[in-house]
C-alpha cells in the first residue's frame, strides 16, 4: 500500500468533513460562551474541551454543576452520555481492529459522532480499503474538526456573553444529532431504539439530575437489542 494512496484517504476524510464545520463551530462557541456564563475561567473552559472531547457530555456535566448536583452524578451522567461511543468503537473494530493497540487507544479518545457516522459509511461502501486506507480515512475526519471543536471553544470562552442572543447558537445542538442520526436509521431495531428512547426521554423530563436521559438511552438500547435479535431469529426459522 503506497503512502499516496493513504494519503488520498486521508484527504477524502477531511473533505468528507467539511459540511460538519458550520455544526461543529457553532456548537464548540456555544460551549465556550455557556461554559464562561457558567463561571469557568478560560483556561478551565479550554482544559475541559481538550480533555473532554466530547461536546453532549460537556454540556450535560455543565448544566448538572450548574444545578450543584453531587459529582458522582455528574460523572455517572456524562459517561452515561458518551457511552454511545463505546457502541461506536465495537461497530468500527471489525474495520480497524488489526491497528496496534497503542495506536487504537489514543484514536479511541478521537472517536465522536461525526468521525463515526462519515467512517462507518465510508467503510460498508467500500469494504476493499486496506487496514491502512480506513486508519488514515478516519484520522481525516478529525484533523479539521478536532481544532476547530478546541478552537471555538477557547473563542467562545474568550468573547463570553457578548455573543447577541438574536444568533440563536443553540442551533446547532439539536441539528447535529439529527444530522448524524437520520441518516444512520436503516434497519427496523435502530428504529425501534430511537422511537422508544425519544418517548421515555419525554415521559422522564421531570427526573431529577437528567437522569431521564440515562435510563431513555438504556431502554433504547435494550429495544434495539431485542428487536435486533427477533429479526435473526425469525429469519434464521425462514432460512
Amino acid at each position: 500500500m503506497t503512502s499516496s494512496t493513504t494519503n488520498r484517504a486521508l484527504w477524502r476524510g477531511a473533505r468528507n468533513s467539511l459540511p460538519f464545520i458550520f455544526v461543529a463551530g457553532p456548537f464548540g462557541l456555544l460551549f465556550g460562551v455557556v461554559a464562561s456564563e457558567a463561571g469557568l475561567h478560560v483556561l478551565e473552559s479550554f482544559s475541559f474541551s481538550i480533555a473532554v472531547f466530547a461536546g453532549a457530555a460537556q454540556f450535560t456535566a455543565l448544566q448538572l454543576l450548574e444545578d450543584n448536583a453531587p459529582t458522582l452524578i455528574v460523572l455517572v451522567s456524562a459517561l452515561a452520555v458518551n457511552l454511545r461511543c463505546a457502541m461506536y468503537s465495537a461497530a468500527l473494530t471489525p474495520h480497524m481492529g488489526a491497528v496496534p493497540m497503542w495506536q487504537r487507544a489514543f484514536g479511541s479518545f478521537f472517536i465522536v459522532d461525526q468521525s463515526y457516522a462519515l467512517s462507518i459509511v465510508e467503510f460498508e461502501n467500500k469494504p476493499d480499503m486496506s487496514i491502512a486506507e480506513k486508519w488514515a480515512y478516519f484520522w481525516g475526519t478529525n484533523i479539521i474538526i478536532a481544532p476547530l471543536w478546541v478552537g471555538m471553544t477557547l473563542l467562545g470562552a474568550l468573547v463570553g456573553g457578548r455573543i447577541p442572543e438574536t444568533w440563536s447558537l443553540d442551533f446547532a445542538v439539536p441539528i447535529a444529532f439529527i444530522a448524524i442520526t437520520a441518516t444512520m436509521l436503516r434497519t427496523p431495531a435502530h428504529m425501534a431504539a430511537a422511537f422508544v428512547a425519544i418517548t421515555v426521554s419525554i415521559l422522564t423530563a421531570g427526573v431529577p439530575h437528567n437522569l431521564g436521559l440515562i435510563i431513555a438511552g438504556i431502554a433504547g438500547m435494550i429495544t434495539g437489542a431485542v428487536v435486533e435479535a427477533e429479526i435473526e431469529k425469525r429469519t434464521g426459522r425462514l432460512l
